[in-house]
Order: C-alpha cells, then structure tokens, then sequence
C-alpha cells in the first residue's frame, strides 16, 4: 500500500489515505472520514509511485 496525504475539499482536514498500487487508474467516491461529506477520487500510479492525485467535492 502507498500512504498519500491530502486535504478533504470540504472540511480541510488533512488526510491519509492508502492506495493500491497494483491498480494503475483508479477512480472512485468515498465519504471523508471527518465530515462524512462525499469525496471523488481519481488517481494514476506508476510504478509504485502516485503520479496523478485529485479529490474533488461531490455536492449534495
């Protein structure tokens, strides 16, 4: 796994969270773990390494 940190577009809260890197292009939508407002991520990793990383706020 592969510890990236960012901060929640909602709350700005900085966060961790862990990516799998054995999948190249990930696009996903998780709840933020402190204000439970949705998040979307897209991301990209290459050899082992997070070389595209955005967290985007999910209006409700």
């Amino acid at each position: 796994m592969i510890e990236y940190y960012f901060d929640c577009p909602h709350c700005w809260e900085n966060q961790l969270k862990l990516i799998d890197p054995s999948v190249e292009t990930q696009s996903f939508i998780e709840d933020c773990e402190v204000c439970c407002n949705p998040l979307e991520f897209d991301l990209i990793v290459l050899e082992n390494c997070v070389e595209s990383f955005s967290v985007i706020q999910i209006d409700q």
